[in-house]
């Protein structure tokens, strides 16, 4: 029987012993522990990039395929496993940018370069981005940068070429591209790109040799075959253009623009049934394609098929209520065909009643005009038509004022307090210009500029179909609320320059104006050419360029501001008390205190053969005008006679001479449908 402290001194050691063989095993656990650990996680490291490869490839594929929204999930998916596949980034960044996701492209090709530092193509991408986003400067640091490092980069060659038309240099580019085609004769975007920029030139037939090269090089190049039809469109020959988009959708048949193309080409050549059906194989796989929507309406409406068109446009809204285009068809449709008591003209004027109130809201009074002048052509009976008398007194026109508020009496539709404010304005109005001379101011009211306004058919944009047509109608509109110069409604859609002439000469305008619509999907520029009506020769060129929300109207006001600061002031000697004149144009129309004035013989000033301006000799002008006073709609004057007669006669011009004739219009000229067409290229 062993001993209680023999026991205990066994159990001591054993214990003892136990603890200093377990320290001495704590390094090797240790180890054994690290390297189980480490070849867990290296086993998921090697997983997530397996994995991240994977959806890689994947991506790379749908790339092929330009199925960019898979291509982009893919490849989201491949950066979430492995944030520092440059590749994938930069994959990524391409395939946003073919989205039309420039700030989002911008953001990861910049990571893309973070990661593969020193690459040539991904700064050539991120140039390009920066241009896609109107940043013209950084991009053009970043191509210089390429271009000294490596002269003959061809995609920077391409990028600088991109941004000399971004810059409204469009000749700058094809010198550009005809250096570059030296070192590159068969480059097929080369040859595309230098046949659409000579075709935006006007200069078809000289772009004709570079697309029939390409034609050549590249027989089974879907691409080529859809800016054939796109050039030969441009260039009238519908027939070869339809041909050619044919051959593309035979080679890749679901390639979305080419039949957008086709369709538009139908449309173009009459074949409305045709378009119409077009439209609806590519609404069937895509509904939210409002050009789609917007060009089987029109088809409608060509086709007499009006009630459907309605439908269609107002189905077309619903899904993008931001489509001027869309909306101006409807809300012409629906002006043309229907009763004032349709329910349908309030319905729509409602939404242009609401936009005028939210502009009101926030100090915007001229955009809340112009909605208020939408609104009220579909529905002159609405309530609403108080605000819009109201924002013309605060904007310091109270005899426009107390005339809205008459109509409103005239229809029913006064109160108390409008009944209070018209005899509170017509009082004190009472010392007015216009009521001392005893002078109606709508009565004597004369727009002394005859302009016509056309679309002419060869200038067709691809986009939304007709949109030369709507443009020039949202600028005649415009025109109506111009106090000097009239807009005769004759038919805004042309079949060529000649005929707009011949009708413009006809209906006796001093001008006409042919408006051309160029667009993308994001960006919209109108240029306005001005020709003498009586002989048919330029008298200047209006261009605007905008882009965003409402740059339609945005982009028709400042082609109406510019025509209407180039056309000399006239105005007519409507009443003379001996020295005095009075005339009927006033404060609204820019006359001011101290301004002195021509008096002309009447029937005597017509306009220039070539130019803007009035000719007339010195002996027709029988005195001169000093303004003393200007009213809102009248003017009064002290007379000087020349000579030593007083020749000077109620009914006679007077007329101020711009001191500067119309320059060059303040806006580049910038092609967004160009710039959207090259971007298609990369």
């Amino acid at each position: 029987m062993c001993p209680l402290w023999l026991k205990t001194l066994h159990s001591s050691f054993l214990f003892s012993s136990f603890s200093s063989f377990a320290v001495s095993l704590r390094p090797l656990r240790l180890f054994f522990l690290f390297v189980l650990l480490f070849s867990g996680t290296g086993y998921l490291f090697a997983q997530s990039v397996s994995g991240a490869a994977s959806y890689y490839e994947q991506g790379r594929a749908a790339m092929a395929q330009e199925n960019w929204y898979a291509a982009a999930e893919s490849l989201l998916e491949c950066v979430r496993l492995n944030a520092a596949h440059a590749e994938g980034t930069a994959a990524l960044a391409e395939c946003y940018y073919e989205l039309g996701e420039f700030d989002q492209a911008l953001t990861w090709v910049r990571k893309a370069r973070t990661l593969a530092r020193g690459s040539m193509p991904l700064a050539n991408l991120e140039a390009t981005t920066l241009i896609a986003l109107g940043q013209l400067e950084d991009a053009r640091k970043i191509i210089t940068g390429i271009l000294t490092q490596e002269p003959y980069n061809l995609e920077a060659l391409f990028a600088g070429a991109e941004l000399d038309v971004a810059r409204g240099r469009s000749g700058d580019a094809v010198a550009r591209y005809r250096e570059v085609a030296r070192r590159f004769p068969d480059d097929r975007r080369l040859l595309l790109s230098l046949a659409l920029v000579l075709c935006s030139l006007g200069d078809v037939e000289n772009a004709r040799p570079y697309i029939e090269r390409a034609l050549l090089q590249h027989r089974e190049d879907y691409r080529v075959y859809y800016y054939a039809a796109y050039i030969e469109a441009k260039a009238g020959r519908f027939s070869q253009a339809i041909g050619y988009a044919e051959q593309a959708l035979g080679i890749r048949p679901g390639h979305k623009p080419s039949r957008g193309l086709l369709a538009s080409l139908r449309y173009r050549s009459g074949q409305f049934e045709e378009a119409a059906r077009l439209a609806d194989q590519i609404i069937a796989d895509d509904r939210s394609d409002i050009s789609a929507w917007y060009l089987k309406g029109m088809s409608y409406i060509r086709l007499g098929r009006v009630s459907e068109a309605m439908g269609i446009l107002s189905q077309a809204l619903a899904l993008d209520p931001g489509d001027e285009f869309v909306r101006f068809a409807l809300e012409d449709l629906i002006d043309g065909n229907t009763s004032m008591e349709d329910p349908q003209r309030n319905r729509w004027a409602l939404w242009h009643f609401k936009r005028a109130q939210d502009y009101r809201s926030r100090n915007l009074s001229e955009q809340a005009l112009f909605e208020y002048r939408r609104g009220l052509k579909l529905n002159p009976y609405a309530k609403d038509r108080r605000e819009y008398a109201e924002l013309l007194r605060l904007r310091g026109y109270p005899a426009r004022y107390l005339e809205e508020l008459r109509f409103l009496r005239d229809n029913d539709q006064s109160d108390s307090s409008i009944n209070d404010a018209i005899e509170a304005y017509d009082a004190l109005l009472a010392d007015a210009l216009y009521r001392r001379w005893d002078a109606d101011p709508v009565e004597i009211a004369k727009r002394h500029w005859k302009v016509a306004v056309f679309s002419v058919a060869a200038e067709g944009a691809f986009y939304h179909a007709d949109a030369g047509a709507v443009g020039s109608a949202y600028v005649r509109d415009l025109l109506v609320h111009d106090r000097n110069i009239a807009a005769p409604g004759l038919e805004l859609k042309q079949p060529s320059f000649s005929a707009a002439f011949r009708t413009a000469r006809e209906a006796g305008a001093d001008y006409f104006l042919v408006v051309t619509v160029f667009e993308n999907e994001r960006d919209l520029s109108l240029k306005g050419e001005l020709f003498v009506g009586r002989t048919g020769s330029p008298a200047a060129s209006f261009y605007t360029y905008r882009t965003g929300d409402d740059r339609l109207r945005n982009a028709s006001r400042g082609l109406v501001d510019q025509l209407s600061a180039a056309l000399p002031f006239r105005a007519e000697l409507v009443n003379r008390r001996t020295s005095q004149g009075l005339i009927d144009k006033g404060r609204a129309d820019g006359v001011k205190a101290e301004t002195e004035y021509d008096v002309v013989k009447k029937g005597q000033p017509f306009v220039r053969n070539e130019g803007i301006g009035l000719d007339y000799s010195l002996e027709d002008v029988v005195g001169k005008l000093r303004i003393e006073k200007a009213d809102e709609e009248v003017a009064v004057g002290i007379l000087t006679r020349q000579g030593f007669f007083d020749r000077i006669g109620i009914g006679d011009g007077i007329i101020l001479q711009n001191e500067k004739p119309a320059g060059k219009p303040p806006d580049a000229m910038v092609d967004p449908e160009l710039r959207g067409l090259l971007r298609g290229l990369r």
